[in-house]
């Protein structure tokens, strides 16, 4: 029974591979075409990939430096920084999937909308009760057991490849080399111009930061894994193939249409591009592709919803009833917690879209936090424990200044949205440590503390004054 419970190397690659390749991928090519030409999208592209293949090396490097530790992304900051460390990472994780969720039921069902337009824009009565059915569907099958759940999800994740590989086939038959090389730096110059190539992967870099989001998806689930040594397996597969997947669809694109046409599809852009490769049914396919991407996204993300509680419960960073499991061994109050959330999220699409906005962009980031927490602590580790090895120490430092420019980039405003909702955390954090008689916060815990419920405030009275508007974002 024990075994029948432990997910093997197919199911984390799935995992995995599902957390990244959502709705995005779609839109990824037009919204990097309003940036930059397609010589600088590429550099922005390998320099993104080449950033999370870094984090990537430091999560690997972490878990063979701490095999013990198998409760997901946020043991590792916990071992090395201390439990307020691990309870942000958790939450920045939590916190981005299940606020994630709610963006995910709008968006397949405004992508339904173009087959059935009862569902309109995906914010309607027909959307929020297809979007809650679809939601307590998955709660049902999660609970079932995480195998079970793999299992379906490995499913998912060979539909939502199926219409990116016919994609991808499309464009190299149709390649047009002039169409591609003609303006491949910029509008001006065929020739490498630094001062016009800079700006453009500048720009471009806002629009890949986001895409690798989910690559540690095998880590988080690290505790259920068959065999300790497929988690690394699954990392490294996982993102060669992923990366390979936006290389190709992304670049491939500016060889059927210039720029500037791409840079004006609406959504989904690749449904477009096909279509006009090979005809209308290209833009059926992949809106196809978008509903069964986004809803594999969606199943996976509610997976790691239930594990991430359930793990954090049992190390006493959340609340203990989160331990909880059923029959099955699912997560299950972890899972009704996460949900009803969710459920809260999807009804104020209804009642009122200005407060879901705001609870969307309070969790936009979030997930960079856990990420920037884990590529410190390989590099904190590296420095105390191995100094002699300077590769290491180097590509540490690359990942930690990486994830720190990924912050910036976020921009003033969101980081002063994203104060509110770990000061919010942090008072959860106090009140939990103080119930069990444990000393809160050490010197640099409550500086770190203080900081970011000094920055909540100052974004309260920014709300208030009207100098941060988040209708402007």
């Amino acid at each position: 029974m024990e075994q029948e419970n432990k997910i093997n190397l197919i199911g984390l690659i799935g995992l995995t591979v599902s957390a990244v390749l959502g709705g995005g991928i779609y839109n990824l090519v037009s919204d990097m075409a309003k940036n930059a030409y397609v010589g600088p999208t590429m550099i922005a592209l390998i320099i993104s990939g080449t950033g999370m293949a870094i984090f990537c090396i430091c999560l690997i490097g972490l878990t063979n430096k701490f095999p013990e530790l198998d409760a997901g992304i946020f043991s590792f900051p916990g071992k090395v920084f201390g439990k307020y460390a691990a309870f942000n990472s958790a939450v920045g994780y939590w916190a981005s999937n299940f606020i994630g969720n709610a963006a995910f039921a709008t968006f397949v069902f405004s992508a339904l909308g173009y087959f059935f337009p009862v569902f309109g824009n995906g914010q309607n009565i027909a959307s929020v009760v297809g979007a809650s059915i679809c939601l307590w569907g998955m709660h049902f099958i999660i609970s079932r057991g995480i195998n079970f759940a793999t299992k379906i999800n490995s499913i998912l994740t060979i539909f939502k490849l199926f219409p990116l590989v016919i994609f991808i086939i499309a464009m190299i038959i149709v390649f047009d080399y002039q169409m591609l090389t003609t303006n491949f730096w910029s509008n001006i110059s065929t020739k490498f111009d630094f001062s016009l190539v800079f700006p453009q992967v500048r720009n471009a870099l806002a629009s890949s930061v986001w895409v690798y989001v989910g690559i540690e998806g095998a880590v988080a689930f690290s505790a259920r894994a068959q065999q300790k040594k497929d988690i690394k397996k699954a990392i490294i597969f996982s993102f060669i193939l992923i990366t390979s997947i936006y290389l190709l669809s992304t670049v491939l694109s500016f060889a059927v249409m210039s720029r500037q046409d791409l840079a004006g599809l609406g959504k989904p852009a690749l449904g477009q591009v096909l279509k006009e490769a090979v005809g209308p049914w290209g833009a059926v396919m992949i809106n196809c592709g978008v509903i069964i991407s986004t809803l594999g996204t969606w199943f996976t993300a509610t997976m790691f919803c239930g594990e991430i509680c359930y793990q954090a419960a049992k190390r006493d960073i959340f609340p203990k009833f989160l331990m909880k499991e059923n029959q099955n061994r699912a997560p299950i109050n972890g899972l009704r917690l996460s949900n009803c959330l969710v459920q809260l999220f999807i009804i104020l699409v209804l009642v009122n879209r200005s407060a879901y906005n705001f609870m969307a962009l309070l969790a936009s980031g979030s997930m960079l936090v856990p990420y920037f927490l884990v590529a410190s602590s390989y590099f904190k580790t590296t420095l105390y424990n191995q100094p002699k090895k300077k590769s290491s120490l180097f590509l540490g430092l690359l990942a930690v200044l990486y994830m720190m420019f990924s912050l910036v980039s976020l921009g003033k405003t969101y980081l002063c949205l994203m104060s509110l909702l770990f000061s919010l955390f942090t008072l959860v954090y106090y009140k939990l440590q103080k119930n069990s008689e444990n000393l809160a916060f050490n010197i640099g815990e409550a500086v770190i503390a203080i900081s970011v419920v000094s920055v909540a405030i100052y974004t309260v009275f920014s709300l208030i004054n009207g100098s941060i508007e988040i209708s402007a974002l």
